[in-house]
């Protein structure tokens, strides 16, 4: 289902740790960033994801906005050249692909990207349960999985400086040198995100597979 798109996939990985107000066990870095998610109920703001593919020796840039509620919901929505929109709502995804004229809808849970997605998009992970987590001189995190997710081999997490948000950027390394940074700007928090936002009802005429069936 999401194998098409592999941008979608990344940022989905990518994003839904932003839902995760748990690091525990973790120290230093890791404690600070878990102390300025107390209180945080939604953030919304924009992003921007530098995919880069070894084998190509190419980098695609992708740009959107996206909205998170704690602890399970999730919209990102691309601009630009590309115009898909991804939302997360509990349990269940649905992608709007606009210029194929059609909507993918499924589950997300363990069956989909494993365990650890989901824990984030529950807020009940532990990082220490699914990630070997170090921290590099003060200024970022490194994560290792534990087991297999989706081909990552580590995730960097790099610090904001102030601001609303405690995270800047996340750049994950994959098992074949491919590298995907995404890039939070303008980020607010607090701002009543509504449950609405994530409700999505399909243009008519759009092709719609459920693969829930």
């Amino acid at each position: 289902m999401y194998s098409s798109k592999g941008k979608v996939l990344f940022i989905i990985l990518a994003m839904s740790f932003f839902a995760i107000p748990s690091l525990a066990g973790a120290s230093g870095l890791a404690e600070r960033i878990q102390s300025a998610y107390k209180g945080l109920r939604d953030v919304k703001g924009t992003f921007v994801q530098k995919s880069f593919m070894e084998s190509l020796k190419k980098e695609t840039v992708y740009k959107g906005n996206f909205e998170i509620k704690f602890p399970s919901r999730m919209r990102y929505v691309y601009t630009g050249n590309s115009s898909d929109e991804v939302i997360i709502n509990k349990g269940s995804i649905l992608i709007y692909q606009k210029k194929e004229n059609q909507v993918l809808k499924g589950s997300f849970d363990s069956s989909t990207y494993g365990a650890a997605p989901v824990a984030f998009l529950g807020g009940l992970g532990d990082l220490k349960k699914d990630f070997n987590v170090s921290e590099e001189k003060g200024k970022k995190l490194i994560l290792r999985p534990k087991g297999q997710l989706e081909g990552v081999r580590y995730i960097e997490v790099e610090p904001s400086e102030g601001g609303q948000f405690p995270i800047k950027s996340f750049i994950l390394h994959d098992k074949y040198s491919n590298t995907v940074r995404i890039s939070l700007e303008d980020v607010k928090a607090n701002t009543g995100v509504r449950n609405s936002d994530f409700v999505f009802t399909p243009p008519k005429g759009v092709n719609i597979y459920d693969y829930n069936r």
